[in-house]
């Protein structure tokens, strides 16, 4: 569960990757949904 109350914890540790990995699935189904449309 990514939250900002989170934020120290994902910024010191390894889980920016875990951030990162949210961001990009996010921006991936996006792109899916989008070339459906």
């Amino acid at each position: 569960n990514l939250t900002l109350h989170r934020l120290p914890e994902i910024l010191e540790g390894p889980g920016l990757g875990e951030l990162i990995d949210a961001l990009i699935a996010e921006d991936e189904a996006k792109r899916l949904a989008a070339m459906d449309a």
